[in-house]
């Protein structure tokens, strides 16, 4: 019995120790990739600073070299930027990425030729190969721009999409609201308010109730024309009015 337990505890043990060194790992390679990321941070924008600065500082091919450089490696990051995250809502931009993973290829190509002639002496060589280079990194940065300005286009014309189908709605929710307003106000009341109409009005005028409690039509009696005829002074003397006496009376 006690065998056992101290088995289950070096076990224990064992599974704690595993534990925490598969932990460390995970933790320390994550910090190497963040410092690596930093790392590759930095040395893009210096190397952009400097190309910037070679771009405006000098004159001739040295010049040229950097801002075909500069010029390259701009386009291709603002691509991958763009597509990378586009590619997380939209997955029909994986197959873009996968076009542009081929395009980058020929772009890093390009960018260490381009590197290997700045180190180049003898500038003469150097300013034959500029046009070609020139036209190869237009059609690189073309190509790029091209599938960045599609997938921005794409991402916008989904969100208007989704706009307009949201203004729909939200008009139908509106008019839904204001229900009052499209009732015309000249149409016949509704039966309900024809019912309690008669429900609701006094004396023979408005009929009189049944005992099952339905309304019943004025009757015969109140719906007949009166007659035009001299009221008799007999029957028109109220309560608070002298009689008058006969003449012969004395």
């Amino acid at each position: 019995m006690e065998a056992a337990i101290v088995t289950i505890l070096a076990l224990l043990f064992l599974s704690f120790v595993a534990l925490g060194v598969y932990a460390t790992v995970k933790v320390v390679k994550a910090a190497k990739r963040g410092v690596d990321r930093t790392l590759d941070q930095a040395r893009r924008t210096v190397e952009d600073t400097t190309l910037r600065a070679k771009s405006l500082g000098q004159v001739g091919v040295a010049a040229e070299l950097a801002k075909l450089r500069l010029s390259l490696r701009t386009s291709m990051r603002a691509t991958q930027d763009a597509l990378q995250a586009g590619a997380v809502e939209d997955a029909s931009l994986r197959e873009s990425l996968d076009l542009f993973g081929r395009l980058s290829a020929h772009g890093r190509e390009l960018d260490e030729d381009l590197k290997r002639l700045e180190r180049e002496p003898d500038k003469a060589y150097v300013a034959g190969q500029l046009p070609a280079l020139t036209e190869r990194t237009e059609r690189i940065t073309g190509s790029a721009d091209a599938l960045r300005q599609a997938a921005r286009d794409r991402a916008r014309r989904f969100a208007d999409d989704d706009l307009d189908t949201l203004s729909a709605q939200i008009d139908v929710e509106t008019g839904a609201l204001r229900h009052w307003t499209t009732v015309d106000r000249g149409t016949a009341a509704p039966e309900d308010a024809q019912t309690a109409w008669y429900e609701t009005a006094p004396g023979p005028q408005g009929g009189q109730q049944a005992s099952d409690g339905q309304p019943q039509g004025p009757s015969p009696a109140a719906e007949a024309p009166q007659a035009i005829t001299a009221p008799d002074p007999r029957t028109t003397a109220y309560p608070w009015e002298k009689t008058a006496r006969p003449e012969s009376a004395g």
